[in-house]
């Protein structure tokens, strides 16, 4: 066991604001809050699982390589592209909540990009730079000339347009955003604000600091931020949940910048103006149309995402629908019977 490696939520005063504001009229719901707040900050954790070793390196992204130790025969590679923003823990959660090493024990052979975090010579590596100087020879580097690629929130959005430009035996994204003009208009108005705000400060640092991104996540759903945090605190000690709890709460709380030209391009092309619903993206003077990809393509969404919607997912060969939120489709108690063993069946379908 080691202790919490943090005192979050951060950024832990805006946390308390909208602790204060959405249990004003509850004083049983702040009480609870508070208690579970204490008990996130105090609570040690159990020691993480090994990590999976690194096979390639491009500036500060790696990839790494899951299931070496498994001696099953492989199927072909499936890499798997989480999004900028967070790490890429949250398909390596936990020894129980994994979808990178349930897949491994399944035989399938995955790779996991971890973008690591950005110097300061990245302030202008933008979402075409992060796909062409180092997602690309990431995928590359796995050595396999025709690999299945998964794409996890924005990871998704840059996956397609991968699939693009390497060929590939099957793309799915999991949450992926594509069409911005059906996320509602409040939540991107509140974006647009918030950018606003922090704009002139990110742009002299050349990036945007994770507490940034994570008021956005704050701003849109305040009162489920607050209530999960009171509904931790009747959580049995030593349970599994408990431990599921802070290893999802520590990943959301962690995670590098994002680079100052990406997080532009995010938020005034993509969110402000649908440049990828409008099918006006386009990479070295190729249009970045996904349903022209040459290979299976799957979209999968959640009937419950508040951080990306139905109406904003992309439409593709074959969509699924998950009843779960955006995080808890990939890591909820749940995951392995609505997520993780149907999708082992389609990466198997398309020879992954």
């Amino acid at each position: 066991m080691h202790a919490a490696s943090q005192h979050g939520p951060r950024p832990l005063p805006l946390f308390l604001d909208i602790l204060w504001r959405e249990t004003a009229d509850d004083s049983m719901l702040r009480s609870k809050a508070f208690a579970g707040l204490r008990r996130y900050q105090t609570t040690q954790r159990p020691k993480p699982a090994p990590p999976a070793p690194v096979k390639a390196t491009v500036g500060s992204a790696q990839l790494l390589h899951y299931g070496t130790e498994n001696r099953r025969p492989r199927r072909s590679a499936v890499v798997f592209v989480p999004s900028l923003i967070n790490p890429p823990a949250v398909l390596d959660l936990s020894a129980g909540r994994s979808l990178l090493r349930y897949l491994a024990e399944q035989g399938h052979d995955p790779w996991l990009i971890d973008w690591g975090t950005p110097c300061l010579n990245d302030r202008t590596l933008d979402l075409t730079g992060h796909i062409l100087d180092r997602l690309l020879p990431l995928i590359d580097a796995t050595g396999n000339k025709s690999p299945v690629l998964v794409g996890y929130c924005l990871g998704g959005t840059l996956t397609l347009a991968a699939a693009m430009l390497r060929p590939c035996s099957g793309v799915a994204t999991i949450a992926a955003p594509w069409s911005f003009s059906g996320f509602p208009a409040s939540d991107r108005a509140e974006i647009a604000r918030l950018w606003a705000q922090a704009k002139p400060v990110c742009e002299k640092l050349g990036y945007v600091p994770m507490e940034v991104l994570q008021t956005g996540f704050w701003a849109l759903d305040p009162k489920r931020t607050i209530r999960k945090f009171a509904e931790f605190a009747d959580i049995e000690t030593g349970t599994e949940a408990e431990q599921a709890f802070l290893a999802l709460e520590d990943w959301a709380n962690a995670g590098p910048p994002l680079t100052y030209a990406a997080a532009q391009e995010l938020f005034e092309q993509l969110y402000n103006g649908d440049l990828t619903g409008q099918g006006g993206w386009t990479i070295g003077g190729r249009q970045i149309d996904p349903k022209t990809i040459a290979c299976p393509t799957l979209s999968v969404r959640s009937s419950r995402d508040r951080i990306v919607p139905i109406e904003a997912a992309p439409t593709l060969a074959e969509n699924w629908t998950i009843a779960a939120g955006h995080v808890g489709m990939v890591v909820g108690s749940q995951a392995q019977e609505t997520l993780w063993a149907r999708l082992g069946q389609w990466l198997a379908s398309v020879g992954a």
